[in-house]
């Protein structure tokens, strides 16, 4: 084989079948073609495909990320040039976070799917360097009265359980959402946190020309072949016969790599150059993303491969997305000390390749140049600017007079009891106990704030400080008005995070849509990042990693629109975190809006979708309120004025103070039960002062009514409703009493629960 050109087909030699099955269309190899002034390799045609996937190349969202706000005081990274987002803890501690997905995978092999997306988060955070401390996730699946959906939510929480409490990395929170919209096609996004100093942060460049590329960890492959463009395509009524495209994990194997590369970065980060994680795509994206990031280039030769299949072919090397695999790039002087650090943990580690200064990907087999093409090729995906259309049917959402459905209180004194009780059951809103009890969430003994609340908190090892963290979508919001919807999400997550004290710091999102090629899609996706990027701006998160997972279709249709937020906020004493849970004899406080509201704040509800069976409304977000809210209430912790903050989300007032409630008994007797302040008032409609859920709004707790004065003066201050509800109260048979309401907390427990579990039959 000569060495001016790889091996490559004659041309038109390719098939319309061989561009399906690499996800790239005719007018894409034709500009590949172009690009090359040549037709390509097989290789390099599975190369470009990859990474001109929207999995890799993001060619449909990209187009859309300059409205995103990256940059703040604490952002020590440009989003998108690394692994994740870093930002400064302060005392030279660094937090790295990113969230991604592992959607299509999930719907063919729930178990492997959920565990490989996992362990694939894990990497990105410690390829920076970065010690992982917490896993989040947030989930998504259709009705639990359906038996596969039953078996795609018992698979997912169990692989997300299985490999990150082998790996020892504790699951801390998350959420999870129940739609028909989701049948067949679940949402599998998880984030990861990871910290540590900033002199060990580390980059994802293959620079150094002459340096080796090591390959360390797992043997390759067949698995995973074409996982990234799986994962660019719609799911079709054949998605079984893509379980080749599902990766499956060791995550011992991941253990020992972690323990590795956060040793490399703490001790001995002089002696490499870089260090980048396999993904998606494989070797392919790895070695070339870090050509790109340093303008270099790499060669590859395949016979170094580590190989656990017998007659693997180049481009099945190039492209296997076997797991618990990292690219070292070493000095070449620090060679034989990266290599000895690897066999120490056990680790098999081969030199694959090295840099090379002509910014060429070039892969050699059998002595022959499989592939010789411009990293810069590879790294520049055509993009594909949103062709939008607003769905005709939001003006007929929007035009629905919710005002007309009969209110709550024409039914009866008991039926809001009634109600409240179905709504505590409900798979949206029970507790998720039956889920995080499956994961170890107090492994390294760093949780402060165990799930079961807003938002976890970790303690930062050698800090007074601590990091909250949460994830948040309502999709029904964004499907009603995706952009007020994304902004929702934004402000939830926020808002959760500031329920413990902590104020947000920086945010994560993951954008889940159906196909970007349909004009009311691309709509959907396209006001969601307006949305998104506007709430961010306003609350000052800036958006500092990501992820966008698209083509989430079945024959059935798209999922809801469902760009999910991770939200991580600073705590400058985890020591004085607030709960959910207040204490007997507190006095609670409404923040944000009076409990009496209109019905237009039933839109989108969980009470509205079950009462009445249906999804209409639109909801409404006032940015500048949702600031000052929170600013209360991080003004009123710092002045030691509060004893327990919650946000009101899905389910309302009524739903918020029975979770408080249930939170401050726990099961001991006697128990926390509450009466209203006697002059309270609900307003003329029942159901959307209970169910309504009107954003901005949280719950606080005060000890006192020095403390209590001493909070609303804080709010007229800011401009902020503030409403004094009531009093917790010890009793020995405790209710709950709120208007008509008039519920034993018993009860309230007993729908709560067991909510969950009885939805799955248990």
């Amino acid at each position: 084989m000569s060495e001016d050109g790889p091996r490559r087909a004659a041309p038109g030699e390719v098939s319309d079948e061989t561009l399906r099955r690499v996800a790239m269309s005719r007018g894409e190899y034709e500009r590949l073609c172009r690009l090359l002034d040549r037709d390509p390799s097989p290789v390099e045609l599975g190369m470009a495909a990859a990474l001109w996937s929207e999995h890799c190349g993001y060619k449909h969202s990209r187009p859309l990320f300059h409205h995103f706000p990256t940059e703040g005081p604490r952002v020590l990274t440009r989003a998108g040039e690394e692994n994740a987002g870093a930002i400064d803890l302060g005392e030279g501690w660094v937090a790295v976070f990113k969230m991604e997905s592992h959607n299509h995978p999930s719907a063919v092999e729930p178990y492997q799917g959920a565990a490989t997306g996992v362990g694939g988060i894990l990497r990105d955070i410690f390829a920076m360097g970065m010690r992982p401390v917490a896993l989040l996730d947030s989930l998504r699946f259709g009705e639990l009265d359906d038996a596969r959906n039953r078996h795609l939510f018992q698979g997912v929480v169990a692989g997300v359980g299985g490999y990150g409490n082998c790996v020892g990395v504790p699951t801390v929170g998350g959420e999870v959402q129940f739609d028909p919209g989701y049948d067949g096609n679940p949402l599998v996004n998880v984030m990861c946190v990871g910290v540590g100093r900033r002199e060990q942060l580390l980059s994802a460049s293959a620079r150094g020309v002459g340096n080796p590329l090591v390959l360390v960890g797992a043997d390759t492959g067949r698995d995973g072949i074409h996982g990234a463009t799986f994962a660019s395509v719609e799911l079709d009524e054949d998605a079984g016969a893509q379980r080749p495209a599902v990766q499956v994990g060791n995550p011992f194997m991941e253990k020992l790599l972690m323990e590795a590369c956060v040793e490399l970065a703490e001790r001995h980060a002089d002696w490499i150059e870089g260090l980048q994680d396999l993904g998606a795509a494989g070797l392919t994206s790895s070695s070339v993303e870090a050509a790109a990031r340093a303008g270099t280039g790499v060669v590859i030769d395949v016979g170094r491969v580590p190989r656990r299949e017998r007659g693997m072919s180049a481009y099945e090397v190039m492209l296997s997305e076997s797991q618990e695999r990292m690219l070292v790039i070493p000095k070449r002087e620090h060679l034989d000390d990266v290599l000895a650090l690897m066999r120490r943990w056990e680790l098999r580690a081969d030199v694959v390749g090295e840099v090379t200064a002509d910014g060429r990907a070039t892969v050699y087999a059998d002595g022959g140049a499989e592939a010789r093409i411009p990293v810069s090729v590879l790294t520049d995906p055509p993009l594909y600017p949103p062709e939008a259309r607003r769905p005709a049917e939001l003006d007929r959402l929007w035009a629905e007079d919710l005002a007309a459905l009969p209110d709550l209180a024409a039914s009866g004194a008991a039926a809001a009891g009634e109600w409240l009780l179905a709504l505590l059951a409900a798979p949206n809103i029970a507790s998720r106990a039956w889920i995080y009890r499956q994961y170890d969430h107090q492994v390294l003994n760093g949780t402060v704030v165990l799930p079961g609340g807003d938002a976890a908190v970790i303690r930062v090892p050698g800090m007074r400080a601590g990091i909250a963290v949460a994830t948040d979508c309502n999709a029904r919001f964004v499907a009603l008005d995706p952009r007020t919807g994304a902004q929702m999400a934004v402000a939830e997550a926020a808002r959760n995070v500031v329920a413990t004290g902590a104020e947000p710091v920086a945010l994560t999102d993951c954008l889940n849509f159906g196909n970007p090629e349909r004009p009311e899609v691309a709509y959907q996706l396209e006001q969601s990042v307006i949305g998104l990027s506007e709430a961010a701006r306003a609350l000052g998160t800036p958006v500092v990693s990501g992820n966008a997972s698209l083509y989430n279709e079945t024959p059935r249709g798209g999922v809801p629109p469902t760009p999910t937020i991770g939200m991580l906020g600073l705590l400058a004493d985890v020591e004085r975190h607030l709960t959910i849970g207040p204490g007997p004899g507190d006095l609670l406080v409404l923040l944000g809006a009076p409990p009496a509201q209109e019905a237009a704040t039933l839109a989108g509800s969980e009470y509205l979708a079950r009462a009445h069976a249906r999804l209409a409304g639109r909801p409404q977000l006032d940015l500048a309120r949702e600031r000052a809210v929170q600013r209360v209430v991080l003004d009123a912790h710092r002045r030691g004025l509060l004893t327990a903050a919650h946000d009101l989300s899905e389910g309302g007032l009524a739903v918020a103070l029975a979770e408080c409630l249930l939170a401050a008994t726990g099961h001991s007797a006697p128990g926390a039960g509450f009466v209203p302040d006697p002059a309270l008032d609900l307003g003329p409609r029942l159901d959307a002062a209970l169910f309504g859920e009107a954003p901005s709004r949280l719950l606080v707790g005060v000890a006192d009514a020095e403390a209590l004065a001493a909070v609303l003066a804080l709010a007229r201050e800011a401009d902020v409703t503030a409403v004094s509800l009531g009093e917790v109260v010890v009793e020995e048979e405790p209710r709950l009493r709120l208007g008509p309401l008039d519920v034993a907390c018993d009860s309230l427990r007993d729908g709560y629960e067991k909510g969950l579990p009885r939805a799955l039959g248990e």
